[in-house]
């Protein structure tokens, strides 16, 4: 089927499409083989270097501690970062000079400076001016980190998300009466959220994949942290990154797969469901249809029109 954006494709194309398609999945194969041979010449594939992934103690020893701490950190980053995000995201919209000014300094501060640096000075404070316990500090800084930089990209994505809305939405809320804060929360927010809900859920993402950054740098037992471990413990280092990769694959498809869940949920909610009155319900006046509209007849309708029954609701 032909669109505006897409012509259906003809014999040509069809049979175009198809090598294509068979080419690419070849060079997959040979891609996958080869890399099956590089790692058999290096014995990576042997049995005793996969074998730990089948017990327990790999699991609960290193993998599920470090995961767990990687779900707390960023979990935490998330709660705090989304709530500060829209704050300043809003601020940049303020009618204030003033407010939008101080919101968009602190907005496009904390987005120019890279994540990990922020983690790296946010440690360096807690030990000199925090009486944060050296168990605690590397998940303080991390979330620190996280926070300051993915609240000011998410104020961006918000800010971005209302501004879309069509000018109209705020121009008709106004003219019934409502203030801007009335507005914003009431009318354009609920919108917005809609629109903004990929970009926010990929942002989500980079929180979950950031937190390696900590584990890295600062020693935050996270689930790459607790790799290099059970690495170390094992003598499986490819093995064990190929787990772990999987493991944050299976982890952010799941959170991509329940946003989208939650837009089409949204999405659906949002769309109307008023009845259409049949000619069955409403009773015209021939006589009386073709002037303006009056007060209504005894059925509530406007003058020419009378309810048989009940409108539907």
């Amino acid at each position: 089927m032909s669109s505006v954006l897409y012509d259906t494709p003809g014999p040509r194309a069809k049979r175009r499409n198809v090598v294509l398609s068979i080419v690419f999945a070849l060079l997959l194969v040979l891609l996958l083989w080869w890399l099956w041979q590089k790692m058999d010449d290096k014995k990576q594939l042997e049995w005793n270097l996969w074998e730990p992934f089948t017990t327990g103690e790999a699991w609960t020893t290193y993998l599920l501690p470090g995961l767990g701490n990687t779900l707390k950190a960023a979990a935490i980053s998330m709660v705090i970062a989304l709530p500060l995000g829209a704050v300043f995201g809003i601020a940049r919209l303020s009618d204030h000079a003033w407010v939008r000014g101080v919101a968009g300094t602190v907005v496009e501060f904390f987005r120019s400076i890279p994540v990990l640096l922020l983690m790296l000075f946010a440690n360096q404070f807690y030990v000199q001016y925090t009486d944060v316990s050296s168990e605690q500090r590397p998940l303080y800084a991390v979330v620190a980190g996280l926070v300051l930089y993915n609240a000011s990209v998410l104020a961006e994505i918000v800010r971005a998300g209302i501004l879309s809305l069509p000018k109209g939405q705020t121009e008709a809320a106004f003219a019934v009466g409502l203030r801007k804060g009335q507005t914003m929360s009431s009318i354009l927010l609920p919108q917005a959220v809609t629109a903004m809900l990929p970009a926010i859920v990929s942002q989500l993402v980079v929180i979950v994949k950031d937190t390696a950054l900590g584990g890295v740098m600062l020693g935050f037992t996270e689930l790459l942290n607790s790799r290099s471990t059970l690495a170390a413990n094992y003598a499986n280092v490819i093995p064990s990154f190929i787990v772990v990769g999987l493991i944050f694959i299976a982890l952010n498809f799941t959170l991509t797969s329940f946003a989208g869940w939650l837009e089409r949920r949204l999405r659906r909610s949002k769309k109307s469901t008023g009845a259409v009155l049949g000619e069955d319900t409403v009773e015209v006046n021939p006589a009386a249809v073709g002037g303006t509209f009056g007060t209504g007849g005894e059925g509530g309708g406007p003058s020419g029109f009378t309810f048989k029954d009940k409108p539907p609701r």
